[in-house]
């Protein structure tokens, strides 16, 4: 099968950095589906994971954490599936990634993919739908219906990708959300997502949210720089609100006054917790997968992707891992075909 693959890391405008290799296909296991992959998108974590270090891989080491296409085979224990059904999943940071012809990824962690979008825009959606599902409504106290009525929420980085699907899920619930963007574009998208109030980061946020009159907040998703705003979500979160995070600190974060003052909750997200620890609830993501491909063909979610590389090869991916290493993006990128 046709696959993009490292074997050293290496920064992304260097042409050995990703590589178009041919792998053997693999096998499903017990609890596996094979996968024919037609579309996928890149994420934060692709980067991440491919940046320079000074490691060597002795096999090709396939990247990617979101795909969607048909599925090919079913292991035994399989329940729910069966081939020629659409899929669309986010994966597991422990196994062999989706930027390949076919893969393997655990049933339970894969949803039937939503039938009004195509593979891309599908493929655009699980791993940031999931890290905000999980992140607004299992980390934090909050009901998916209605959890969000007569609560203000702060979005930090709303038109990137888990932004985009973070203002919507929020806006459903009933939050008055107000998100964070700079520029002109990025305003509109987050208006377009169904953000209430735009508000910008390279300024300081409480006179701008105390000029929309919001002295505080209840809750805040920070998506985007957890050291630098650290203090100020601090200071703009109201007693006993809640911060949710999902980027590491570069450094140790002081958790004295005002969060111990306030006592504000403060809320992990890693998508990939429950598939890299085998958690006896790791079926979750499937059905949260589900559910949001329901409210997709319903209409009460949309699509997040703004655009599609054809095909899938080391060049385009390059390209993808460039353009979202620049910080510059909106939505998702999508690449599609081989």
């Amino acid at each position: 099968m046709k696959a993009v693959a490292l074997t050293r890391y290496l920064p992304i405008d260097d042409p050995q950095s990703l590589l178009d290799v041919e792998l053997p296909t693999p096998v499903p296991g017990a609890h596996d589906l094979l996968v024919r992959v037609e579309a996928v998108s890149v994420n934060p974590v692709d980067t991440k994971v491919r940046s320079p270090k000074p490691l060597i891989e002795t096999q090709p080491k396939v990247l990617g954490y979101d795909a969607a296409g048909t599925v090919e085979a079913v292991g035994e224990s399989v329940d729910g599936f069966q081939p020629g059904d659409r899929v669309y999943y986010a994966g597991d940071v422990t196994r062999p990634g989706s930027n390949a012809q076919f893969q393997l990824v655990d049933a339970r962690l894969a949803g039937h993919a939503p039938r009004s979008l195509d593979l891309a825009e599908a493929a655009a959606l699980p791993l940031t739908a999931i890290t905000a599902w999980e992140l607004l409504f299992q980390r934090m106290p909050f009901d998916s219906e209605h959890g969000g009525e007569d609560k203000s929420l702060l979005v930090i980085g709303g038109a990137g990708g888990v932004g985009s699907i973070a203002i919507q899920l929020a806006r459903r619930a009933g939050f008055t959300v107000i998100a964070t963007a700079s520029r002109n574009e990025t305003t509109e998208w987050c208006r377009t997502m169904g953000a209430l109030h735009v508000v910008n980061h390279r300024h300081a946020l409480a006179p701008q949210l105390e000029a929309l009159g919001f002295g505080q907040v209840d809750a805040v998703l920070n998506l985007a720089d957890t050291d630098h705003y650290w203090d100020a979500i601090g200071q703009l979160l109201a007693p006993q609100g809640h911060v949710g995070l999902i980027v590491e600190p570069a450094g140790a974060l002081r958790i004295g006054d005002p969060y111990k003052a306030k006592c504000i909750g403060i809320h992990w997200e890693f998508m990939f917790a429950r598939a890299r620890f085998n958690t006896p609830d790791m079926a979750e993501q499937g059905r949260i997968l589900e559910r949001v491909a329901s409210l997709i063909d319903a209409g009460e979610l949309s699509g997040t992707r703004t655009e599609t590389l054809v095909p899938i090869n080391a060049a385009n991916l390059r390209e993808a891992h460039r353009r979202l290493e620049s910080g510059s993006t909106i939505g998702k990128l999508a690449l599609a075909g081989w």
